[in-house]
């Protein structure tokens, strides 16, 4: 893999941990919201900044939870590998760590893939006033409207 290859896929594995750590903020319960609750917390957060119909609201749920949905088995997948990861790494399997590197970044682009398709088609069903508002915050171009990247599991 040419060098500038291995940089990119460095800095994206970095920043998806780094995301991974607290993706939908501070929790106040230790057990993670649901999948619907995610959604419907990111639905209430567009719909504020972005006064969103109640058909738009409907439309982004059905994208969201079907994002939501394609990301959680790869999500479980990259957990996995980070734990035999670390497994690999303590046994020197030099041949398995780069395996499993090239499986989580495999995973980890595949997940980057979903989030910002659910981006695109969210963002079509926008009015142009809605896109120009959704266009000026920081929503555009991050990891997904709240979706976490499915990086390695908390306190990685």
């Amino acid at each position: 893999m040419p060098q500038p290859t291995k940089l990119i896929l460095l800095a994206a594995v970095f920043a998806a941990a780094l995301f991974a750590q607290h993706p939908f903020g501070t929790l106040t319960s230790s057990t993670p919201p649901d999948p619907a609750t995610i959604v419907a917390n990111q639905v209430a957060r567009l719909t504020s900044l972005l006064t969103l119909t109640t058909a738009q609201q409907t439309q982004a749920t059905t994208i969201f939870t079907n994002a939501l949905n394609a990301i959680t088995p790869l999500q479980t997948t990259v957990s996995t590998d980070y734990t035999s990861l670390q497994t690999a790494v303590k046994s020197n399997a030099t041949a398995t760590i780069d395996q499993l590197a090239s499986a989580i970044g495999t995973a980890q682009g595949q997940i980057l893939s979903i989030q910002n398709k659910a981006d695109a088609a969210f963002y079509a069903i926008l009015t142009s006033d809605q896109q120009t508002k959704l266009s000026q915050t920081n929503f555009l171009g991050g990891p997904g409207f709240g979706h976490g990247p499915g990086g390695p599991p908390p306190g990685r």
